[in-house]
């Protein structure tokens, strides 16, 4: 696969741009993980520019939440603790449940569209291998699958996770590539629309929580930092199945 460390930007008139979307792919395929610093040194000898244009990067994705500045010791990817994840999980599959509940039965056909479009965009992804657009076209089909309740709030709400949602999707994609390539992906996405066009709550709820998003707890989160009372317990519910998301690999 090709790092960052094999890919130079050449001299364009908007460096800066070029480099912040070069260091938040990286963060969002795993060459950068939670937590990691990334000083302007490192960033420059794997871009190939100058730090005038890193510095502007790291302020630009520190503004999207995906990068943060620590006094006298520059800038590192956001870490997420344990808790964090518990938060994050645990609210993203309340609000998708939650959108499930008012949409169904009763779907409007434009919603239903935006869906269809969002799936089409990943399906468009799988030639190219890119692990980053992949993740971030998931996020949108699940935005769309947020919409079918028609409820701006908890979209809204949604929406505002964005860059941790997508970390938390990254770092279960990467838990998920032995067992699944970009086309399984899109896939899964297919067999969650299909449940959901079913008009089922049952149905489409069981697939939601089957979907796979969670595989990544097997592995990471008991090496994050930062456990509380409450996402240990939480954990503790997964192991024992009791907690709506569930820890299968395949």
């Amino acid at each position: 696969m090709t790092t960052l460390a094999t890919r130079k930007l050449s001299e364009t008139p908007s460096l800066a741009v070029l480099a912040a979307e070069r260091i938040e792919r990286g963060i969002l395929i795993g060459d950068y993980v939670p937590g990691q610093r990334l000083t302007e040194e490192f960033l420059c000898a794997e871009l190939g520019v100058s730090r005038p244009p890193i510095r502007e990067a790291l302020q630009s994705l520190a503004r999207m939440g995906l990068v943060e500045h620590q006094p006298r010791r520059g800038a590192r990817v956001t870490p997420l603790t344990q808790h964090d994840v518990y938060e994050i999980v645990t609210l993203r599959k309340e609000l998708e449940l939650m959108s499930l509940r008012l949409a169904l039965p009763d779907l409007r056909p434009d919603r239903v569209q935006r869906c269809h479009d969002r799936l089409s965009d990943m399906e468009m992804i799988v030639d190219t291998g890119d692990e980053a657009a992949m993740i971030a076209a998931g996020f949108d089909f699940h935005i769309a699958l947020v919409g079918l309740a028609g409820h701006s709030r908890v979209e809204d709400t949604y929406h505002r996770m964005a860059m941790q949602l997508q970390l938390c999707m990254a770092m279960n994609n990467q838990a998920r590539r032995t067992i699944e390539d970009l086309e399984g992906n899109v896939q899964r996405h297919r067999d969650l629309l299909a449940a959901v066009l079913t008009g089922e709550l049952e149905v489409a709820s069981t697939a939601l929580r089957n979907h796979g998003d969670g595989t990544f707890l097997l592995e990471v989160v008991d090496t994050l930092p930062g456990a509380t009372t409450e996402s240990r317990e939480w954990l503790q519910q997964l192991r024992a199945g009791g907690a709506g998301v569930p820890l299968q690999t395949t």
